[in-house]
């Protein structure tokens, strides 16, 4: 019988049932599976049974990373300093031999061996198998690149086959609802961009974070003028177009409302005002994703304000000079083009 368990506790306790073949001569160990997977940091419950002839009594039993060789006896994995803390007996001196191994971390990858002695000199035991572990971590795998509108799948993913854990997924360390190997993300968008982790229920050690980074077209593309304000005929202008893109815009390009070629391209772009008309500016912006315009911008310069005092004084003096036969031809011509000037 083999019973491989995650339950939600403070660790993940695997529990394996092993069994095989006993010898023909009444010394054996029984065990199956062959190999363990483990979580890094989670405890590792390895149940075993062991059988010997009548007429013998046990002396010792333990566990080893080593097989016992013609000149000396593997050594007990109790009394070794990598394990001395974390390894605990649950047999006993009949025939459970339980291990338990809490903790476990990368460097206990390897294969274990279950060892037991008599009293007779001849009354020795070790299967020759042994019970490979293979320790893994979690790790969150994305794709390369991530366009929104698309469907996305991530994945908690392992080194070795877990038998029914239960995982979390978290979204910049907010647990999220889906409780499976697989995350599925429908029609992405900016929203889901974010640091993603995943761990199985009840452990301690979740994954390393990894960021979800969701490409998409310029959005809220818009133009703002500097300076602000009342624009006056002949003043000098800059447009500024702003957008949110992922990657970051590439191509900026203006337009005149109305006109099919553009007037400028860049970011910013800078003009004076030479007309008293009412004119309109857009900007598009670009990206590998996608293309879209901003709302066109009014600009409505107003005219210079006239100084009647500078008029009057300069009609004046033409009237004089007029008078006087002085550039008579020339300063009519003046006069005639002061005395229609008004002001708005």
């Amino acid at each position: 019988m083999v019973s491989l368990q995650i339950t939600p506790s403070t660790s993940v306790v695997l529990h394996i049932l092993l069994t095989g073949v006993v010898a023909q001569d009444g010394w054996g160990v029984k065990y199956t599976p062959k190999s363990i997977c483990a979580l890094k940091g989670s405890t590792v419950i390895i149940g075993c049974t062991y059988t010997y002839p009548l007429g013998f009594a046990i002396k010792k039993t333990f566990w080893s990373i080593r097989q016992v060789t013609s000149t000396s006896e593997p050594p007990d994995l109790s009394l070794d300093l990598r394990y001395q803390d974390r390894v605990q007996y649950l047999g006993d001196k009949q025939q459970n031999c339980t291990l338990s191994l809490r903790d476990v971390t990368e460097e206990d990858q390897c294969k274990y061996y279950f060892r037991f002695i008599t009293y007779k000199p001849d009354g020795k035991f070790q299967d020759k198998n042994g019970v490979q572990l293979f320790v893994t971590d979690l790790q969150v795998e994305t794709p390369e690149e991530v366009v929104e509108g698309n469907d996305v799948t991530l994945t908690c993913k392992t080194t070795c086959n877990l038998t029914g854990p239960s995982y979390i997924w978290y979204k910049n360390g907010v647990s999220l609802s889906s409780n499976t190997k697989a995350l599925n993300l429908k029609t992405v968008s900016s929203e889901h961009a974010g640091s993603y982790s995943c761990a199985v229920l009840g452990q301690k050690h979740p994954s390393s974070a990894v960021i979800l980074d969701v490409r998409y077209p310029p959005k809220k593309v818009s133009v703002s003028i500097n300076p602000s304000g009342e624009i006056l005929e002949g003043s000098s202008v800059t447009l500024t177009c702003s957008s949110d893109a992922n990657p970051p815009v590439q191509n900026y390009t203006w337009f005149k409302e109305g006109g099919t070629s553009p007037v400028a391209s860049g970011q910013s772009y800078s003009f004076n005002l030479n007309t008293s008309r009412s004119e309109m500016y857009y900007c598009v912006a670009q990206n590998e994703h996608g293309v879209r315009r901003s709302a066109a911008l009014p600009l409505n310069p107003k005219r210079m304000l006239c100084d009647h005092t500078a008029i009057h004084s300069c009609i004046q003096c033409v009237k004089i000079l007029s008078f006087q036969g002085v550039l008579f031809k020339y300063m009519h011509s003046i006069y005639c083009y002061l005395s229609t000037l008004t002001c708005f």
